[in-house]
């Protein structure tokens, strides 16, 4: 497995990792497809200002991407940020998204964020267990704030304080 920067070439990989998860799950609350286009504008947009990664695994197939993106507008937050993994369909089970948190957290404290968040669609048994893992803390739960696929959607935020954390190297 390889982690790495990603770069506007993997919008193709990244869009079709993400629409399964537009089209069949709760997830992402995006309910339209996102083409490769689009996908390339946004990782042009948000890589200006915080990471992006994905992984490849043995075959050289991008496996899995994860990112950190402004969590709020407001100048005040902007050293808080908001984190998310996806996985290809057919590669959960593998360790990783571990291993994508592993790299992308220490690169965010140095880089200068303080606080990390981490919205969750509830109930999403393996995201909650991955944010814990790496001492995350439930501190909301919002009653059906989302709608998709004709049901309300509960959301949850996990909070994680990286000057309380050491990373090992």
């Amino acid at each position: 497995m390889n982690i790495r920067p990603c770069k506007p070439d993997d919008a193709t990989a990244i869009s079709d990792i993400y629409n399964h998860y537009i089209k069949n799950t709760v997830i992402t609350f995006e309910e339209e497809w996102v083409d490769h286009k689009i996908m390339e504008d946004r990782i042009k947009t948000y890589t200006k200002t915080h990471p992006w990664l994905v992984l490849e695994n043995e075959l050289g197939e991008v496996a899995g991407y994860a990112y950190a993106a402004k969590w709020q507008p407001r100048s005040a937050y902007k050293q808080t940020c908001e984190i998310t993994v996806y996985l290809d369909k057919d590669q959960s089970g593998y360790g990783y998204g571990s291993a994508l948190y592993k790299a992308l957290l220490p690169l965010l404290k140095t880089s200068g964020f303080h606080t990390v968040v981490a919205g969750i669609a509830l109930p999403n048994e393996a995201s909650v267990k991955l944010q814990e893992s790496f001492g995350f803390k439930k501190v909301t739960h919002f009653q059906q704030v989302g709608r998709k696929f004709d049901r309300w959607i509960d959301v949850g935020h996990w909070q994680l304080l990286l000057n309380d954390i050491s990373f090992e190297q």
